[in-house]
Parts: C-alpha cells; structure tokens; sequence
C-alpha cells in the first residue's frame, strides 16, 4: 500500500477510465494476485456441484460407502481451501481499495497544493469537497472490477467448459447468457453514467452554497437575506433531490436485473437439464452437478452486474478527478531577478504608488475595487504593475511570492494550535512570536485561552470570534515580516479601542518597511504616511489623512460613514 510520504506518481489525465488503469498499474502484483484468488475461489465454488454429483453417481447410487466418503472428504477439503482463498481475496482486496482511496487523496491534495492561490477562482469549494468525500470512495469501490469482477468472467466460462462435457445445449444456453446480460444492462449503465454525472454537478454546487451560507451566516441575518438565501438553498436542494430520483432509477433497474437475470437463467437451465434427465441423457448426478453449476452461476451473474455497475459509476467519479487534475496554474513566467532594494511598487491601471519604507492607505468608495489593486500588486491577477520600473509578470514568481506578502482578513486558519496558526510552517523563537502577537493586538487572545499559544484552535478558527481571528491573521503576517506587506482590511471586525491600538502598533512593527493596507476606518488613515482615495477604480487624490479631509468632499464622506458604522457597533456592543 501506498506509504504517506511516497510519490504517488503522475496519474493518466486523459480520461476517467484511464485514471482507473492508472490506479490498476500502480499495483500490478497485488491487482494480480486479487484477479488470481478471485478467480480461483469462484471456479472451486463451481467445483462443489462437481464433487457432488461424482459422490452421487459413483458412491451414493452404487453404494459404494467408500466412493462416497472419498468424495465427501474431497468436497470438505475444497470447502475449507476455499474459505482461506476468500479471506485472502477480501484482505488483497481491501489493499487493492484502500491504495486506489489513498493515491487519489494524495494526488488531489498535491494538485491542490500545486494550484495554490488559483485553486478558488478555478473549481468551487463545493466541488473539491464533492471530490474528497464521495468521488474518492466510489473510484476506490470501482477497482473491486479487478478481483471477483474478473473472477466472475473466469467462474462463468469454467461452468459453460463443465456443462459442456454434460450437455452441448446446456453450454450453449449459459454462453450465449452473457451477451444477453451485456444487452440490457449495457444501454442502462451509460444512462446511469449521464444521470450520475449531473448529479454530482448539482450536488456539488449545493455544497458550495452550503459553505457560502455558513460562512456568510451572520451577514444574512444583520441584512434580513436569510430567508432569501434559504429560499435558494432549497431550490437547489430540490433539483438535486429530483436527479437523485433519476439516478435512483436507473440503479434500481440494474441491481433488480442484478437479482432477476441470474434466478431466470437458473429456472430456464434446471428446466432444460430436467427435459434431458427424463428422457435419459443424463445421469440424475449430472442433473445435480448442473443445478448446482447453475446455482453457482448465480453469484459470478450477480458480481458481473455489480462490478459494471462499480466501473460504471467510477468512471463518472473518475472524470470529476480528472478534471480538477487538468487544472493549471497561473504561468510562473518571468526571468527577471527583483529589484535589489527596496523600491516602488506601482499599479498604472489604478494610478495606485506604494512608495517604500512607508505606509501606505487605499481607501477606495467600492471594497471590490481596492482588493483588485492588491492583487495585482501582489501578482495575483494579471496587469501591468511594476516593481522598482520592472514589470511585476517578468520577475521570478518564487522571489515575488518571498517578497511580498498579500495578507487577506479572510485567509483561510488551518486546525492547530494557536502557535501553529500564527508561525506556519517557519520555526519561530517564542519572543519573535510574542513580538508578532503584541503588534497585532492579540496579547488577550492568548492569555484567555488554557495553554496559550498551545492551545488548539478550530479549523478556520470557529473557536475564535471575528476580531480574534482577524488578528490572528494579522499576527501570522507580521511574522512573516516580508519586505512588502499588502493587507487588506486588517482591522475591520475590530471595536474602535482596539483598532486603535491595532494602528499604532502596526505603524511601529512596520517602521522602515513596505506597508500597504485597504481601510476606510480614520484611525487607521491618520497613522498612514500617505492615503490613496480610489473612487471607480481610479486614485482621484493622494495626501495624508487630514489633507483629504479638507480637500476632498467624497472622502471626507467615505471617512465619515465608516466613522458613524464604528459607533453604531460601538453603541450595540
């Protein structure tokens, strides 16, 4: 089985049943090994009618104790092989499954990884998650095709071999059983393969809204959108419920022919090999052996149907991975080497100047679009910023992301401990953290939880209220103390006091260095060496706080409503 820290090698992109092959030729000896035993357990299940029917005819009919007690043994012997030869197939099987489950994780999770920052504006979280609990499990379910569902080809043909020393008719009848299996079922298995598709569409865009709506729910309820969004959320419920109906009736048909077709091709074979026993030609122990090949049948029919039914839905499943597989970054590009000081950062889309070794303020009439300066000053979006005159898109991707740090007041927190949360995965002496703590205002944080800096912390810290975590995240960017610091809005779900202390600290931590923050909050502004008011996209006046406020009517407006918003928050806490 595949170990947590090996490669999981470069899966085959070009479709979903060749992600399955992939995953087969990953582990060809044990994939082998449980073709092999399921083979051989369900040809010895075909060999019990055998065994009875020589105990009949030679032993119990002639009386011939001694025949009768030989082949008795014999058919015990076989028993008590075959049942070790099934908890050895289940066993291989179970590692066969859980390689296939574990590999996929791995290769998602490093595409995941891969993908980074372009991984949210390429899939939707509802359907990464669709992906990681559903689809992983039925390609992993899929590959069982490789044990009892060869197995079942294998058993199927032995017992046509045996009834055709029994009877020519009799072998015709079960040979020509399987095309008509293939006949009927096939037309359903590629409606299950549409119907299953849409499915899992829907159901991951209604786990998508899911996450929307319990990470939006306190918005909703302060803007009355709750019942619009619930109104939404059922609709969507309902559509998926309605192709769950459909998927349902496909797969109903299958597993009823599942359990029909091998029962009426018993019927139809006993009934034939009775019409020959009557008129003598064959024995009563060959008309036992073939019910018993019949009846044996039955489970190598069944297990047909249900492994193309397994592949059936594994291929979907598959194509979903696959699909995520193919996404690509954005291009790293560039060949240039960064400025070699600290030099200006520039936005001529916006006009934005973020000079260095000051702080800088965006204030901007529409969020959306100071956000939008970030990213491209941070070079997550393309455009033409430059860096100390060089194009920001020309310069090496991995000095970009070393350099400058866009710190967003939503990033996700992984689950860990609070020192997790703030250090990363950089080891950090404990006065560099108390240090980055104290800057952000969260010195209380830390003092109110059991163990401090060791205490565990929810994933995206639902332990922690608004303003904890939005301080948290500030901390974790102060400690980082890249040569750029980009943060956007860093202070927004903070009372006026602490966004107060908040500013002056970080003005202090980031003396010396590039500092740009988004706000509208005037206690920010008036630590700011310089503000950016953006109106449409555009920086219309660049000043310090108080200059703006005597020259600039709008954003003396903008300031104020964010002041009047504050002390509403203030008066209701």
């Amino acid at each position: 089985m595949i170990d947590a820290y090996e490669d999981p090698g470069t899966p085959d992109c070009h479709g979903g049943a060749r992600y399955l092959w992939w995953l087969v030729t990953r582990q060809p000896g044990r994939c082998a090994a449980g073709a092999l035993l399921g083979s051989t357990w369900m040809v010895l299940l075909a060999a019990t009618p055998y065994l009875m029917s020589r105990a009949v005819d030679e032993g119990l009919e002639p009386g011939d104790m001694g025949a009768l007690a030989g082949w008795t043994t014999a058919l015990f012997a076989v028993g008590s092989f075959n049942a070790w030869l099934s908890i050895m197939r289940h066993r291989t099987m179970t590692r066969v499954r859980m390689d296939a489950n574990f590999r996929t994780v791995k290769v998602v999770v490093g595409q995941a990884v891969r993908l980074g920052a372009a991984l949210p504006a390429r899939a939707g979280a509802g359907e990464v998650v669709t992906i990681g609990v559903g689809d992983v499990q039925t390609i992993s379910q899929s590959l069982t095709v490789v044990g009892p569902g060869i197995g079942a080809v294998v058993a199927y043909l032995v017992v046509a071999g045996l009834l055709l020393s029994v009877s020519g008719q009799l072998a015709a009848v079960v040979l020509l059983g399987l095309p008509l299996i293939a006949l009927l079922v096939g037309p359903l298995m590629g409606r299950l393969q549409g119907t299953e598709s849409e499915y899992r569409e829907r159901q991951g865009a209604l786990t998508a809204r899911i996450g929307d709506l319990a990470a939006g729910l306190r918005v909703l309820n302060g803007l009355g959108g709750k019942e619009l969004f619930a109104d939404a959320f059922r609709r969507d419920s309902q559509r998926l419920r309605e192709q769950g109906y459909r998927v349902g009736a496909v797969t109903s048909w299958i597993q009823a022919l599942g359990v029909g077709l091998p029962t009426l091709f018993l019927a139809v074979v006993t009934w034939l090999a009775a019409r020959l026993a009557a008129r003598g030609d064959i024995t009563v122990g060959e008309l036992v052996s073939v019910y018993g090949y019949v009846a044996v049948l039955v489970g190598p029919v069944a297990f047909f149907i249900e492994f193309c039914y397994q592949l059936s839905r594994g291929v979907v499943a598959a194509r979903r991975v696959v699909g995520l597989l193919r996404l690509e970054p954005a291009p790293a590009g560039g060949t240039a080497d960064p400025p070699g000081v600290a030099s200006v950062l520039r936005d001529p889309e916006s006009g934005a100047r973020v000079a260095p070794g000051r702080l800088t303020a965006l204030a901007a009439t529409r969020p959306g679009d100071a956000t939008a300066v970030v990213d491209r000053l941070g070079r997550y979006a393309p455009s033409a910023a430059t860096w100390g005159g060089v194009r920001l898109d020309e310069v090496l991707l991995p000095q970009v992301r070393a350099r400058i740090l866009v710190a967003d007041h939503e990033a996700d927190l992984f689950a860990g401990t609070l020192r997790e949360l703030v250090c990363g995965r950089r080891d950090r002496d404990d006065a560099a953290v108390e240090r980055a703590v104290h800057a952000a205002a969260a010195d209380d944080i830390v003092l109110g939880l059991p163990d401090g800096l060791d205490s565990p912390v929810a994933a995206q810290g639902r332990s922690l209220s608004g303003g904890q975590r939005q301080r948290v995240r500030l901390a974790r960017a102060l400690l980082a103390d890249p040569e750029v610091l980009l943060a956007v809005e860093p202070t927004s779900a903070l009372d006026a006091h602490t966004e107060a202390t908040v500013a002056d600290r970080l003005r202090a931590a980031r003396d010396g260095r590039t500092t740009l923050v988004t706000t509208t909050s005037p206690l920010v502004l008036d630590r700011a060496d310089t503000v950016l008011y953006l109106v449409d996209g555009k920086v219309t006046a660049t000043g310090s706080h108080r200059e703006l406020l005597g020259r600039e009517p709008g954003y003396r407006a903008l300031v104020a409503r964010d002041s009047e918003t504050s002390a509403a928050e203030e008066v209701v806490g």
